[in-house]
């Protein structure tokens, strides 16, 4: 386990607190609406932290081509059909150029300031200079509005997993406690009829002067914020 961070329930967690079983349950939500309306249509996405391949699937299905990075070969057991690379993301170095490169997941917001150099790093350096990349960065009061939780719809659970109940279930982000130097240790649960699981983990809120500061010391700017609430947006390489 990466120190700081952890997770409980049924299954493989990985090092980042992750449960591979729960992530494998998550619906897909408005994500692919957003990446397929900002980038060319056929692009070659590299999607960094692809986790289970829950966007990877629907991109793919879309008629884009994924390479889906992941520290968790347990996670990347669970993508078909794209292309897979077991790696950190701050040290992944491949040598290509991607039309579009993908940080979704909240990652920029990884408490080490180095991990998100790195993986910062790692999308400028694997970006065509006319490409894009994707970022998801948190919302203004993502550790301040707690506790807070959502109901959704579930999926189908995986094979040999959970019951038939079609039941939702729930959400819950419980707190967000200061350890120092801007970053909170954050924790959530999330309850399904049939199992329980839950993650803590290391965040660094950044405003959005601090945020834009991190992608220009990467050598990216923003070029659009593709969403209301400024969660989803779209950079590319300064000079471009």
């Amino acid at each position: 386990m990466r120190a700081g961070y952890e997770g409980t329930g049924p299954g493989a967690i990985t090092p980042d607190g992750c449960a591979v079983e729960l992530y494998a349950r998550l619906p897909v939500r408005d994500e692919p609406d957003i990446i397929s309306a900002a980038v060319p249509a056929g692009a070659h996405i590299l999607e960094l932290g692809c986790g289970v391949g829950r966007v990877t699937h629907p991109l793919l299905e879309r008629g884009f081509m994924v390479t889906a990075v992941d520290e968790s070969a347990e996670m990347l057991e669970r993508v078909r059909g794209a292309r897979t690379i077991c790696s950190p993301i701050e040290t992944l170095a491949l040598r290509e150029k991607f039309d579009v490169v993908m940080l979704a997941s909240f990652l920029v917001h990884t408490g080490d300031v180095g991990v998100r150099r790195g993986m910062l790093d790692v999308c400028r350096s694997h970006v065509a200079d006319d490409g894009c990349v994707l970022i998801q960065r948190e919302g203004e009061d993502y550790h301040t509005n707690l506790p807070r939780e959502r109901s959704e719809m579930r999926v189908p659970p995986a094979e040999g997993w959970g019951s038939e109940d079609p039941s939702g279930f729930t959400v819950r982000m419980l707190s967000a406690e200061p350890v120092g130097d801007g970053v909170n240790s954050v924790h959530a649960e999330y309850v399904f009829p049939d199992a329980i699981w839950t993650q803590t983990f290391l965040a660094r809120p950044l405003t959005k002067e601090e945020f834009e500061g991190a992608l220009a010391e990467a050598g990216l700017k923003v070029d659009r914020y593709l969403t209301g609430d400024g969660v989803w947006v779209r950079a590319v390489p300064v000079g471009a």
